[in-house]
């Protein structure tokens, strides 16, 4: 295991890591060759953090055309190159050129909105408290705001990886996929309000049934949050040293994770808290739950003891219709 390091001062919310693989055969080598530069402007910065609508579709089909081990390990660092980049040039901009209330902006690629919409029009019965969820929607640029207030008062911490599982094999937190899957939901980088989160903290993936993180332990601590909000089963455990090959990270014993979380105070440790419980709020997790509700509600949408009542009448009066007689029951 890997003692982690603590520096004396902290510059920005980028988390250092290691850009010595070969994006010649990354997926995102397009996107990394567009952050070579500081000298970038609004659109530019705006469009590193915008999801094409067909990239979801091109994921698909590279993680089916090549998922062998060294192709996975390739792509997964070449994707956390990519979230690295991008996230240390947004906080090295100058304030005229970061867009204003950026999660706002990119909300419609979120996996959690179109979710929403979709419960939203499935609620024909208005079981949903659709109001309460189109006013945190609506005030999503919170997100930002709380974000910010974090990275003002967290401390400096070399980057350590951690290994998270949910129930399943499941994707509660919707990382960006890599590679094989065992449940065949791929979602690309940053189409979901949690990978945008975590991108400001450290760099995130998903394979087949696992998420990896690597950054600041206020990831880790966002991701137990999260799932526990919602009653998601999961497992956090330290990220074994080489298990991702071409990027630096520490791997935390358990007495180094204490002290990490020591080195929080307690105002931030709330604030992290409210970010995650904003996040589960907006889950697709939580939309899911919702459309459940909606499928109980149509399947029991009469008065099952009414109709018992009405079908006993109907036997003792021997007024059963013939198999052919299109007349109603009742």
């Amino acid at each position: 295991m890997t003692q982690p390091i603590f520096e004396s001062s902290f510059q920005s919310a980028t988390i250092n890591g290691d850009n010595s693989a070969n994006d010649d055969k990354s997926t995102y080598k397009q996107v990394a060759s567009t952050q070579n530069s500081l000298a970038i402007d609004k659109a530019a910065l705006l469009a590193l953090f915008t999801t094409p609508p067909s990239e979801a579709n091109s994921i698909q089909t590279i993680q089916d055309a090549d998922t062998s081990e060294s192709s996975v390990a390739e792509q997964r660092v070449a994707l956390y190159q990519a979230q690295h980049e991008r996230t240390r040039l947004l906080y090295l901009a100058p304030a005229s050129t970061r867009p204003t209330y950026l999660v706002q902006t990119l909300k419609p690629q979120f996996a959690e909105y179109q979710q929403y919409k979709l419960a939203q029009q499935l609620d024909k019965r208005g079981l949903l408290d659709i109001d309460t969820i189109e006013r945190l929607w609506q005030q999503l640029h919170v997100v930002d705001d709380i974000i910010a207030d974090i990275v003002r008062h967290m401390p400096a911490q070399q980057p350590a990886g951690w290994q998270l599982t949910a129930q399943d094999g499941h994707n509660p937190l919707r990382l960006a996929t890599v590679g094989k899957l065992k449940h065949p939901k791929p979602i690309s980088d940053q189409a979901s309000l949690n990978s945008y989160v975590l991108g400001h903290f450290g760099v995130s993936s998903f394979t087949y049934d696992r998420g990896y993180y690597i950054g600041h332990v206020i990831g880790y601590l966002f991701s137990c949050y999260f799932c526990a909000h919602l009653s998601i089963s999961y497992g956090v455990t330290a990220l074994g040293e080489q298990v991702i090959e071409d990027y630096d990270y520490a791997s935390l014993e358990t007495p180094y994770m204490v002290r990490l979380l020591q080195g929080l105070d307690s105002y931030c440790k709330k604030r992290i808290y409210q970010l995650a419980v904003i996040c589960a709020r907006l889950s697709v997790y939580a939309s899911d739950k919702r459309i459940e509700k909606m499928l109980i509600a149509e399947v029991n949408d009469f008065d099952k003891k009414l109709q018992q009542q009405h079908l006993d009448v109907l036997l003792l009066q021997g007024m059963m219709p013939e198999s052919n007689d299109s007349t109603p029951l009742f």
